[in-house]
């Protein structure tokens, strides 16, 4: 779950006895007592890991195993924290058919960060990884003037069977087009959590709790293992401009065209409501937490996701053309290249 308090800390006006830090890299000390603390060994591959003096990890490979390779950067704001900068690069890899084994942190922080507040941002990110039996590798912490908000970076390391990568490319025509859980699902939380006060003036309080608490479905990890088991054949984390960005980058990684019936698309009410409220095209807003399958016989994969209890729908076919069409009903449109996503279009404090 999300840690209700975490990172109003770095916004708050500084009314304690605790000093901010200095600009440059984080003493042995903080090193010690707030980060390397907090680590432990959880994985067998892990044969050199975090510790001072220590600037890379070393990990055990069999000969038919091959690494995999996410990073992701995040600005921070009240949400983008690191629950969801982890979930983001662990479900790249998932997305590749690969199993996470560890994470580096590198967090760069502004002038009036705190080292309470960078225990917390570790906290945060240990609430991910811990559960999921992920090994923190190590990293770098450093205070900068350079920046306003912390900037963390998340690069996941995963592993899977050498011949078994699953890529957008290996997409192929008259193959099915499967979607997982809801879109918006990211943006969705963000929303709520950023704009709680405003969005209570319109919708009462359980409706906002409601769209945070879709935080629980944000992890694709389950639906990925199980698609990697039927045989799939293509995967696309969707993040960054949405289901649309997610559709066409597919189709261009793969050179097919695709069709896809919008009615089709799975969507909570509460996601469309507060994009409604916002003027923002919920097809375009950071789905992460929602994954787009390709492969032969798409009923067939949703049968086993709902086996796990994993909500799951074809909506769509792959095409052998360059056209990326989405129907409703009798109106057709044809994708675009991805911009921006729709969150950039409100100002976030």
């Amino acid at each position: 779950m999300i840690l209700s308090g975490f990172l109003k800390l770095h916004l708050q006006s500084d009314t304690g006895k605790e000093k901010p830090m200095k600009i440059g890299k984080v003493s042995e000390n903080v090193l010690k007592r707030s980060i390397l603390k907090q680590l432990h060994t959880v994985r067998e591959e892990v044969l050199v890991g975090a510790a001072v003096g220590e600037d890379c990890a070393v990990l055990q490979l069999l000969e038919d195993e091959v690494f995999v390779v996410s990073q992701d950067p995040t600005i921070f704001t009240k949400t983008e924290h690191g629950f969801l900068a982890v979930h983001k690069s662990l479900n790249n890899l998932a997305a590749q058919g690969a199993t996470p084994i560890g994470i580096l942190v590198s967090m760069i922080l502004p002038e009036r960060v705190r080292e309470s507040h960078i225990k917390s941002y570790m906290e945060e990110i240990m609430s991910v990884t811990n559960p999921l039996q992920i090994q923190v590798l190590g990293g770098h912490t450093e205070v900068s003037d350079a920046v306003s908000r912390p900037v963390v970076t998340i690069t996941a390391i995963g592993k899977t069977k050498k011949g078994n990568e699953v890529c957008t490319c290996k997409a192929k025509p008259d193959q099915d087009i499967v979607i997982t859980k809801w879109i918006g699902l990211e943006g969705t939380i963000i929303l709520a959590k950023e704009k709680e006060e405003e969005l209570q003036k319109k919708y009462p309080k359980h409706f906002v709790e409601e769209a945070k608490m879709f935080a629980q479905h944000i992890s694709v990890l389950p639906e990925a293992a199980t698609a990697v088991r039927s045989g799939v054949s293509a995967m696309h984390n969707l993040s960054e401009c949405g289901v649309f960005g997610a559709l066409w980058e597919l189709a261009e990684s793969a050179g097919v065209g695709l069709e896809i019936d919008l009615k089709k698309l799975p969507i909570k009410q509460t996601t469309i409501e507060i994009c409604e409220y916002f003027d923002m095209n919920p097809y375009l807003l950071k789905a992460n937490g929602s994954m787009l399958m390709v492969c032969d016989n798409g009923y067939d994969l949703v049968r086993e996701l709902e086996k796990q209890g994993i909500v799951a729908c074809v909506v769509g076919k792959i095409t052998d053309n360059n056209d990326r069409i989405v129907k409703n009903g009798e109106e057709t449109r044809y994708l675009e290249p991805p911009k921006a996503d729709e969150l950039y279009s409100i100002q976030f404090s």
